[in-house]
């Protein structure tokens, strides 16, 4: 059976640069009405990157929501007509320097489905050179550099809590480990 729900009617609270909040009556199956609220994101995209002595390309950065800095993958929002490919190019070299020449696709994940229809997608790096890195005016990172074995551990132990890279350390691992 699908469910689905109808909407009645749109009300936009805020439309900013990148967010859009806006809230939503809808007709439910049973015919009552509700209301739903929705963060619209234009989507985003991480890379992790394993280079060949098996370490990893992390950042630190501050994170407001959470008032504290984070350990994650290298990620950013697409931008307008920009492929998920090149968006992930873009912010590996962006955060890291580092110039991926493959990215392997790792699917796509959806962070918080109660709540907005953010995609991001997931991308894994094994082949790049390095460069400069380059981050926007507005962001202040660090890199980090680990085995991919901590990576995992810290994963599993609870220590990186960030989902999308949650989801990349697991992902590579699965294909590393099957091939």
């Amino acid at each position: 059976m699908i469910i689905k729900e109808n909407t009645t009617k749109r009300n936009t609270i805020y439309k900013g640069r990148v967010l859009e909040y806006v809230v939503d009556t809808v007709e439910l199956e049973n015919g009552l009405e509700a209301e739903r609220e929705m963060v619209f994101h234009p989507g985003g995209v991480g890379v992790i990157a394993i280079d060949s002595e098996g370490y990893v390309y992390l950042v630190r950065q501050f994170r407001k929501p959470y008032d504290t800095d984070i350990l994650e993958i290298p990620a950013g929002k697409l931008d307008k007509n920009e492929t998920p490919e090149a968006c992930g190019r873009r912010e590996l070299e962006e955060e890291t320097g580092l110039l991926a020449k493959k990215l392997i696709s790792l699917g796509e994940i959806y962070p918080s489905v109660g709540y907005t229809n953010e995609i991001i997608r997931i991308f894994l790096a094994t082949e790049f050179e390095c460069g400069k890195s380059s981050p926007d005016e507005d962001e202040f990172v660090d890199v980090v550099k680990i085995p991919f074995a901590e990576l995992v551990k810290m994963v599993m132990n609870g220590e990186i809590k960030d989902a999308k890279t949650v989801v990349a350390a697991l992902k590579a691992k699965a294909l590393i480990s099957n091939n």
